[in-house]
């Protein structure tokens, strides 16, 4: 009966779509799914695409639950109704917006782009797929109130996203995050989007941007010198088909390298990602191409990055000249090492600079900044808190750089999202500046790890699906916070970090010089054996997410093996422990 009930209710759903507010094609597909397709029917309308925090994500097609131009629709004249009342003493709102390489972006962009117009906003438009940091970087340069970038990410090539931003060029915020949702939940009808785009009020921008963006990253470069004797670095570099695809050679030409080796298969734009089953720089399958081109090529490093080219993954020669993916812990640390090695060579240190980094991101960050005497910050879990704390220090102290586990980094204060354009050439110029010295990348990473300790981390991901699943994580969450452990691998449990706890969150602000941490249900064990287990549900997916780090002293680079193997071994005994298997 209740099932009935449901299914009966999804119908009324999608016949409002069967309306003339909908155009014939979307009308045609609905009354297929109605006629034939009762599962797909369900499962685009069972219920409304939601817009979180970071905007909407989800598979495309018709139907309420689905990417589509009246979802975006919706989403945008909610965000328009927002931007309206918070700006309202402000004469001409202006938005920025672009899209990367996916099915259907450009579609997404321009019905945003219209609809923004309609509510009488100044637009100003990428003419064509753009890096969501030069969406960040627009934001900034134009003075705009918001921006959008249409993009999924690494997902997939069924889905696609809308991420919304706010003034500062950083993805929306606490508290504008929550009420720009209500003023989207609030939008209950396509009948209350203003569809009438004045043309007017939108201008397409290219070029001209691209060059004052890139200007802005060549800006950081800190080894011009070491450029020069080794410009003819060779670096493969892949966008994976997506918006990568011109200025990360355009930034490493600027940078001054000259053998910039490209994947031709993987150097078109295509929203269905051909040669991938993922365009997720994360994973070996979507590098197999690039480090086939380098082993032809005898190249030094191996750069790509993700569609939408905020991520960047890094591949470098191990000691037996073998190619070596290395994790986001592993490129985070070499680019602060070296950003910071060279503000301090060059005389850049004046005692108020500081680095940021994630709360699950590697403890060694903190190492390598506390011999600097640069202060470290730590923050949640996405991006945005760190262009939250660099918006925070804006005038009184200096942004070096910061970065998270999965693949994202940020130098210098001009953008306020991870931005895998000038990673690509500041990892390169890394690169470079360990070849002048008669090292690699990995020779260099294992100095790292002799001068500072082996630090070894691993990400778990425990996928529970549907509604009971997220029952179950929740009951995860639970047990772990009334129960926490004692002991984990029979070393003792120093400290236990819950993000709801109030008292818990007041001893991390001041631990972290005042920096506000919000409430978040994440959890954090500290141990005795300087390992860290942290514990966070995904706020974009069906998952709960375990991030274990380990330490390990390495006094000879030679012994990399041997303690590298103990860790593992480490790890896998505290996911036993923590019955995870």
């Amino acid at each position: 009966m209740e099932n009935n009930e449901m299914l009966n209710n999804i119908k009324v759903r999608a016949q409002k779509w069967l309306s003339n507010d909908y155009d014939s094609e979307t009308r045609k597909q609905v009354q297929y799914l109605l006629s034939d397709n009762e599962s797909e029917l369900i499962e685009s309308f069972y219920r409304d695409l939601e817009f979180g925090t970071g905007g909407l994500r989800g598979i495309m097609g018709v139907g309420t639950n689905r990417m589509n131009i009246y979802t975006v629709a919706m989403a945008t004249q909610g965000l328009s109704n927002y931007l309206k009342k918070e700006f309202r003493n402000i004469p001409q709102i202006k938005v920025a917006i672009a899209h990367d390489s996916r099915n259907n972006s450009r579609l997404f962009a321009e019905t945003t782009a219209n609809i923004f117009s309609a509510n009488g906003f100044k637009v100003y438009l990428f003419d064509a797929l753009r890096p969501t940091p030069e969406l960040s970087f627009a934001i900034r340069y134009f003075q705009c109130q918001s921006g959008v970038v249409i993009t999924a990410s690494h997902n997939p090539k069924e889905y696609n996203g809308y991420k919304a931003y706010w003034d500062d060029g950083g993805q929306i915020i606490s508290p504008h995050d929550k009420l720009i949702i209500q003023e989207v939940q609030s939008i209950k009808s396509i009948e209350e989007v203003h569809f009438k785009a004045r043309p007017e009020n939108i201008e397409s921008i290219g070029s001209e941007i691209d060059d004052i963006y890139t200007n802005q990253i060549t800006g950081l470069s800190l080894s011009h010198d070491v450029i020069k004797r080794q410009h003819d670095l060779k670096i493969v570099y892949t966008p994976l088909h997506g918006a990568g695809i011109d200025l990360v050679p355009m930034v490493l030409k600027k940078f001054g390298f000259s053998n910039i080796i490209l994947v031709p298969e993987q150097h078109i734009a295509d929203g269905n990602f051909p040669t991938v089953h993922s365009p997720n720089p994360e994973e070996r399958s979507a590098l197999e191409l690039a480090m086939k081109k380098a082993a032809d090529t005898n190249a030094d490093i191996v750069l790509a990055t993700d569609p939408d080219a905020d991520r960047v993954g890094l591949v470098v020669k191990n000691s037996q000249g073998n190619f070596v993916i290395l994790n986001g812990n592993q490129s985070a640390a070499l680019l602060i090492h070296y950003l910071l090695t060279k503000w301090a060579a060059n005389g850049k240190l004046k005692g108020k600079e500081y680095i940021v980094k994630t709360i699950v991101t590697t403890e060694l960050l903190a190492d390598i900044a506390k011999k600097y005497k640069v202060e470290c910050y730590d923050v949640l879990t996405g991006f945005k808190y760190i262009a939250d704390v660099i918006k925070q220090f804006e005038g009184q102290k200096t942004f070096i750089g910061g970065g998270e586990e999965s693949y994202g980094y940020l130098a210098g204060e001009f953008v306020r999202d991870k931005d895998a354009i000038m990673s690509c050439a500041l990892l390169a110029e890394a690169a470079a500046y360990a070849k002048d010295q008669g090292l690699t990348m990995y020779d260099q990473l294992l100095e790292i790890y002799r001068q500072y300790g082996l630090y070894k981390e691993k990400l778990m991901s425990v996928v529970k699906k549907g509604k009971s699943g997220a029952e179950e994580i929740q009951q995860m969450m639970n047990n772990f916070r009334k129960n926490p452990p004692k002991t984990i691998n029979g070393s003792l449990v120093t400290e236990v970090m819950d993000y709801l706890d109030p008292s818990c969150l007041e001893k991390a602000n001041r631990k972290n010089g005042g920096i506000t941490i919000p409430k978040s249900d994440v959890l954090q064990f500290f141990t005795a054996d300087n390992s860290k287990i942290s514990i966070r549900p995904s706020g974009t997916e069906p998952k709960i997410k375990f991030y274990f780090g380990v330490k390990g002293n390495l006094k000879n680079i030679n012994d990399f093996d041997k303690v590298n193997e103990a860790l593992d071994a480490r790890i896998e005994n505290i996911i036993n422990d923590l019955n995870l298997r």
